[in-house]
């Protein structure tokens, strides 16, 4: 009978002594020494709470750094590499939305023996999550309050409110593809949230009813309703996880707990995307 085991190939690098290693490559003695507990005794569930939130701001990050890169390629007019950074964005939210299936595995007996640790500390002052929804749209300068505390993380989170976001440099982008966009859309405080438009449902309107005549344009708006979809099905299931844990209480940071996620279902990024479906083909 054979041995159940795998010989070590011979090619296998077995000396590592002043090499590269892929825990150093990874920093992964700084990363897996960032799990601190604070109960005490130590609840069993509190580094699942810790790992289920890190590994969500771990996924932002790189959902942060693909939405810069599309939003420099919409303005250099590149629509091909914004495909292919909003499809990786999309794979990342999938991701996000899965996780929540982790954390639902945590009961209101167990939470509620660690809960009290969290003190004022909430999802809801996650700086990442902010810079997201305002690279999406979800403008809200109020937000800039919350991160007083932080000089260094309040005016990075001033210079996306500030910047057009993804909506507004499609849209800057349509019209230089001498689309009717109309002139203030363009040129506008971009602080402010987008407004939903009448007349930027003809715009898109033309776009679907043509696809061929501008094939980039029209699969760059299913990809934005993409990512809307995902980010709201995220939402959702956001809400219904904490409801599951927590009931109707109040959230740690002071919120009015599901009240206050349920209300974020209402929020749109793209909303002529949305509503041009109603139009066409009526």
């Amino acid at each position: 009978m054979s041995e159940n085991r795998r010989a070590v190939e011979e090619g296998v690098t077995r000396d590592l002594r002043g090499r590269l290693t892929y825990s150093g490559y990874l920093q992964l003695d700084k990363l897996l020494d960032a799990q601190h507990t604070l109960s005490d005794p130590e609840h069993h569930d509190e580094l699942l709470f810790i790992i289920q939130h890190q590994t969500s701001e771990l996924w932002m990050r790189l959902i942060i750094h693909e939405l810069d890169a599309v939003l420099s390629h919409l303005a250099e007019d590149d629509l091909g590499p914004c495909q292919k950074g909003l499809a990786r964005v999309k794979q990342i939210q999938r991701q996000l939305f899965e996780q929540w299936g982790v954390l639902a595995t945590l009961t209101p007996s167990e939470y509620v023996k660690f809960r009290g640790v969290l003190g004022d500390a909430s999802g809801f002052q996650s700086l990442q999550y902010r810079i997201i929804e305002f690279q999406l749209g979800n403008k809200n300068r109020e937000m800039l309050e919350v991160f007083a505390y932080s000089p260094a993380d309040q005016d990075r989170l001033r210079q996306v409110l500030q910047a057009p976001s993804l909506y507004d440099e499609f849209l800057r982008l349509l019209a230089r593809r001498r689309y009717p966009v109309p002139e203030d859309c363009l040129e506008r405080d971009f602080s402010e949230p987008h407004r939903r438009r009448e007349d930027l449902i003809p715009v898109f309107k033309a776009i679907y009813e043509a696809p061929e005549r501008d094939w980039e344009a029209y699969e760059m708006c299913e990809e934005l309703v993409d990512v809307e979809e995902s980010f709201q099905l995220w939402r959702f299931r956001h809400m219904k996880t904490v409801q599951r844990i927590i009931g109707y209480k109040r959230g740690t940071g002071g919120s009015s707990g599901v009240g206050f996620l349920r209300a974020a279902l209402d929020l749109t990024f793209f909303p002529e995307l949305l509503d041009v479906r109603t139009e066409i083909g009526a």
